[in-house]
């Protein structure tokens, strides 16, 4: 709905965009040709294009950024009216005259240097302002999803992509400038393996841009005093009131994240897996053999381990075989079972 709205809106406006040209050298031309047509639609073309550039431009840039982008100029700008003012007053009563044009330029300088630092200011404090000036943040009275930051583990495990695709994580994905960074900086890495999985995690998130209905958002900011990605996480997942999607099982114990809710890759997708009961058949291809005598192994689609009793013989075939238990861990599960000729005998 949302996107089909979007879609209507530049529509409309690049329909205006030829309209309004073209009505306007038609009307101004003493002479209508088809060139005060052509000329028109080229710079309707124009026109469109360049607002379709602005908001390509301007796609990633959240509703609080631009907020504290506008407080910036605000404050800004009344900072440099009342310089100017001030300096205006003092000069009127100088018995000496400064030439109009000096004047005018020195009270454009002022806007100009007044509007860059408080734009600057604000946007270095935006955290300190958000803090400071709660009452500008509107908590809407229906309970809303939670927002789901990401770290690097999760961003390198290509299951990201089929659970992105699901929908489960529509409108709910945020991606932190910072974290974006740190991938740049290991892609540049002289390690082959923390180059790797940089670009396999950039990857996967251009994957993720691709994906229209998630509307995957980015989060500008950052805290240069931590020096820790997780940290940065933690701090940012507080403050966003947001959960952590991660796939380091070691990361569930660091301290630093403490405060904020972990969803852990790994857990879920194990959540996921089709239970298994005993007694239940299944046909399982016995892949290599185990550590036991007549011992086989062999995996599901899921990548679940396959104990079977009996199996060693069958190495490369596909068997029946019967579940007898299933062992969970914190890694996954594996399940024991015997080949269905096995019991037999």
């Amino acid at each position: 709905m949302k996107n089909s709205s979007l879609i209507l809106i530049r529509t409309l406006f690049i329909f205006s965009c030829f309209i309004l040209m073209i009505a306007y050298t038609v009307g101004t031309d003493t002479f209508v040709t088809p060139w005060s047509w052509g000329r028109g639609a080229l710079l309707g073309s124009a026109l469109a294009g360049s607002l379709l550039g602005i908001d390509l431009l301007i796609k990633r840039i959240n509703l609080r950024i631009f907020n504290t982008i506008l407080l910036g100029l605000f404050l800004g700008y009344m900072t440099a009216l009342l310089i100017s003012t001030l300096l205006t007053t003092i000069l009127a009563s100088q018995p000496f005259l400064i030439p109009p044009g000096i004047l005018e330029s020195t009270k454009i300088a002022l806007l100009i240097f007044g509007t860059f630092i408080g734009v600057m200011t604000t946007l270095r404090s935006s955290e300190e302002i958000h803090l400071s000036i709660p009452f500008i943040k509107f908590t809407p009275e229906t309970q809303k999803s939670k927002k789901i930051l990401i770290d690097i583990a999760a961003l390198s495990d290509g299951r990201l992509i089929d659970l992105a695709s699901s929908g489960l994580l529509d409108n709910r994905l945020i991606i932190p400038r910072f974290l974006l960074n740190e991938l740049h900086e290991q892609e540049k890495d002289h390690d082959e393996d923390i180059k790797n999985k940089a670009h396999h995690a950039l990857s996967t998130l251009h994957t993720l841009e691709t994906l229209d209905l998630l509307n995957l958002q980015y989060h500008d900011l950052d805290f240069p005093e931590e020096k820790e990605i997780t940290s940065k996480l933690s701090r940012l997942g507080r403050l966003l009131d947001a959960d952590v999607l991660t796939a380091d099982s070691c990361g569930l114990q660091d301290p630093a994240i403490a405060g904020v809710r972990l969803i852990n890759l790994h857990h879920l997708s194990n959540a996921l897996k089709p239970l298994m009961q005993r007694g239940e058949f299944l046909n399982i291809k016995v892949q290599r053999g185990g550590k036991e005598e007549r011992q086989g192994v062999g995996y599901l689609e899921d990548g679940t381990m396959v104990v079977i009793n009996g199996g060693g013989d069958y190495i490369g075939e596909t068997v029946k075989s019967r579940v007898l238990s299933v062992k969970h861990s914190s890694t996954g599960r594996m399940i024991f079972c015997n080949v269905a000729e096995y019991e037999e005998q």
